[in-house]
């Protein structure tokens, strides 16, 4: 629904964009996004997005800083709920999974258009994802300390399986061209991790 234009507060003005924004990306692909119709559905002028977002990048970026900022205020409490390391790492995998699939449009900007950017590092996106991916190196490393799981193989590499391995069963997904089954997807990836890494007095349920 268009709205009025009333004034706002500069911050609730930004809120009032990024969320119009996010909707329509989830609707077209940031591939046909436009400011222009994000200023439309908020009912102001296009020159009033510029003047907060000075590039549709930036605004884009914007929105995928508030995704992961939901994704971790959501997913930091829940792991510390699960008592045993094979519950922490199923959940924390089985979260990775979801997140793709209420947000694929977000996650295939984030892995097609800012991901590939030389200057990724250090930007804001690639410190969320620093410590999206490292609640999940934090329960494979406290398995280790528990006595769960060996200690052979360094923790960073079992990460990068983890979101490997989702990032390929969701990429057609992620391109519209398919499914994928976030059960089966989760129990797999949980059972390859934790079966292949399990120290002999592993705590994995029958």
């Amino acid at each position: 629904m268009t709205r009025t234009g009333a004034r706002l507060r500069p911050d609730e003005r930004i809120a009032e964009l990024v969320a119009a924004a996010r909707t329509l990306l989830g609707e077209v692909g940031y591939e046909r996004f436009l400011p222009a119709e994000v200023a439309r559905r908020c009912g102001v002028s296009e020159a009033t997005v510029y003047r907060y977002f000075p590039t549709k990048r930036e605004l884009l970026v914007r929105v995928a800083e508030d995704w992961f900022d939901e994704v971790l205020v959501a997913l930091e409490p829940g792991v510390s709920q699960q008592a045993s390391t094979h519950e922490r790492l199923r959940y924390v995998v089985r979260y990775a999974v979801e997140v793709v699939r209420r947000e694929p449009t977000l996650t295939r900007y984030i892995l097609n258009e800012l991901r590939p950017d030389p200057g990724f590092r250090g930007t804001s996106i690639h410190r969320l994802n620093r410590r999206f991916t490292g609640i999940v190196t934090g329960v494979l490393r406290d398995g280790v300390v528990r006595g769960d799981l060996r200690d052979d193989v360094g923790v960073e590499l079992l990460r990068d399986m983890v979101f490997g391995a989702i990032e390929h069963q969701a990429w057609a997904y992620l391109r519209g061209e398919g499914d994928f089954s976030i059960d089966r997807t989760t129990d797999g990836i949980t059972t390859v991790i934790y079966r292949g890494m399990a120290a002999d007095r592993a705590d994995e349920p029958s």
